[in-house]
């Protein structure tokens, strides 16, 4: 078995159980011990495993969360769920941990640009929860400073002039994305990613757009300056390209 191998089995892995005795998990855990790269990724998902399983324990579970949760209707065609956060708040909370322990711990994975693109935007399309609700842009710029997330990104003068709904923190293998939305109409959103330049390895060329349908989502993907863009939205790319420049 070699280190790839076990980074896959090894995603599967919680500590603290009986999954320590298990004899799948078995070669392995023997092979983190002759590769000190794989390692450090075991001790680092075993670490966020623990602090996952406490914030769990923490969690006040309200009495008719089942029946909010089966009862909910999807009010928009891109659904980042808006609903007051204490009403939904043990629901928001396993989600976004489930959603951001995928992105940090995947195993494998390229740093290319259709793999971030298709990965990020299509979680998103799963229903991520925001984790600030607002729609002052200052307020999502202030939000992601202070919780060290990228704040000193430049939006096309048509999405300025938009009304933000919130913004969410995520991340990709390692590195932070900050997720901003904006209201279209009651029913869509657009979604802005922005990561440093360096997380995709072929980012385009500054100034030349690129466009690719990511499910039911027209994306348009740039450059400007450190940081990489992408842009995702309803429509076709004429539809989308109006909000660029």
């Amino acid at each position: 078995m070699d280190s790839q191998q076990a980074k896959k089995v090894l995603a599967l892995f919680r500590p603290g159980n009986a999954d320590e005795t298990k004899p799948e998990f078995e070669e392995a855990l023997k092979q983190t011990k002759r590769d000190p790269e794989l390692a450090t990724w075991f001790n680092q998902h075993c670490a966020f495993q623990k602090a996952a399983r406490e914030q769990f324990r923490q969690i006040a579970v309200p009495g008719d969360l089942k029946d909010r949760i089966l009862s909910k209707t999807r009010p928009r065609n891109v659904v980042l769920w808006r609903q007051a956060p204490l009403a939904l708040a043990a629901a928001a909370a396993i989600v976004l941990l489930a959603g951001l322990a995928a992105f940090w711990f995947r195993p494998g994975g390229d740093d290319n640009l259709s793999a971030y693109r298709n990965r990020i935007v299509r979680s998103a399309m799963r229903e991520y929860r925001m984790n600030l609700l607002t729609n002052d842009l200052n307020e999502i710029r202030r939000f992601l400073k202070e919780n060290q997330a990228l704040a000193d990104y430049i939006l096309p003068q048509p999405l300025e002039k938009l009304p933000g709904t919130g913004c969410a923190i995520l991340s990709w293998q390692g590195k932070r994305v900050s997720l901003v939305c904006f209201e279209l109409n009651p029913r869509n959103d657009l979604l802005l990613f922005i990561t440093d330049r360096t997380t995709v390895s072929d980012s385009p060329p500054a100034g030349k757009p690129q466009f690719a349908p990511v499910g039911k989502l027209m994306t348009a993907s740039w450059t400007a300056g450190d940081k990489f863009y992408i842009l995702a939205g309803p429509g076709d790319q004429k539809f989308l390209q109006q909000y660029l420049w």
